[in-house]
């Protein structure tokens, strides 16, 4: 027992140690007690008044730029790049 320090921080220290232990043994209870777990495999039965989705996104349009917006554009580039 260090001789500078008085009993009761010594208690103080000691209590605290105890109470983070017992908080962190509860909290891990927890923590495994609410995991997710895998869910049951069920077939959901498809709805008949809702319209069937699409597993993929539309189709990527692009647009073709002319000279003029493409020299605006990189005008607007450079401007942007050196702040």
């Amino acid at each position: 027992m260090p001789e500078h320090a008085p009993t009761l921080q010594l208690i103080g220290v000691a209590v605290l140690a105890v109470a983070a232990v017992a908080w962190l043994v509860v909290l891990m209870r927890l923590l495994r007690r609410t995991a997710p777990q895998a869910p049951p495999q069920r077939i959901a039965a498809a709805l008949s008044a809702l319209p069937h989705q699409r597993r993929v996104g539309p189709a990527l349009e692009s647009v073709e730029l002319t000279p003029a917006e493409q020299d605006a554009f990189a005008g607007l580039a450079r401007q942007l790049a050196n702040g």
